[in-house]
C-alpha cells in the first residue's frame, strides 16, 4: 500500500481542523474543567468482611462487591484457582464455569444435609417448560437419557468383558 505524498490532497483532510466548525463548538463552554471531572470525594469502601476473589488485572478491590456467598468447599478451591489467573486465558473462565457447576451440587447435598429434599422439578422450572416447550424438553430429556446411556455403556461395559 502506497502512501499518499502529500496528504493534503486525501478527500476531508483536516475538515477538523478550524476551531469554529468544532461540531460542540456553539454549545459548549471550554471552562478547562474537562480534565477535573473525576476529581470527586470517593466514598467510603464497602468493608470486607468475607474472602473476596479479585482480578489480577486490578490493583485494588472494587468499590462494590457481593459478599452474601463467599467461596467455600471444592467450588471455592477453584475459583481461588481461576482467580490466579488472568481473564485473557481459559485458566480463568472454565474453571469458574466448572465451580458454578459444582456449586450446585455442594447446595443440594447442603440442602439434604439440613433435612430439606429439594423439588428438582419446580426449581428447575420444568413445568413451564412442558407446557410452553414441550418438544424441547422432551428433546433434552432424550438427549440426556442418550448420554447417560452411552457413558454407562462406555465407562462399565469395559468391566464386563
Amino acid at each position: 500500500m502506497k502512501l499518499h505524498e502529500n496528504y493534503k490532497d486525501i478527500p476531508g483532510w483536516g475538515m477538523d481542523a478550524d476551531p469554529e466548525n468544532e461540531p460542540t463548538y456553539p454549545m459548549k463552554n471550554y471552562t478547562g474543567d474537562d480534565h477535573h471531572r473525576s476529581d470527586y470525594p470517593r466514598s467510603a469502601p464497602q468493608p470486607k468482611d468475607v474472602e473476596i476473589l479479585m482480578s489480577t488485572e486490578r490493583p485494588k478491590i472494587s468499590a462494590v462487591f457481593g459478599n452474601t456467598v463467599p467461596p467455600s468447599g471444592l467450588s471455592g478451591k477453584i475459583r481461588r484457582y481461576a482467580f490466579s489467573h488472568s481473564e485473557d486465558r481459559y485458566r480463568h473462565w472454565l474453571p469458574l464455569i466448572l465451580a458454578d457447576r459444582i456449586n450446585v451440587v455442594e447446595g443440594i447435598v447442603s440442602d439434604i444435609k439440613k433435612g430439606h429434599v429439594p423439588n428438582m422439578f419446580a426449581e428447575r422450572g420444568w413445568k413451564m417448560e412442558i407446557k410452553h416447550n414441550a418438544k424441547g424438553f422432551a428433546l433434552k430429556v432424550a438427549t440426556t437419557a442418550a448420554l447417560g446411556i452411552a457413558m454407562y455403556w462406555l465407562l462399565c461395559g469395559k468391566k464386563r468383558k
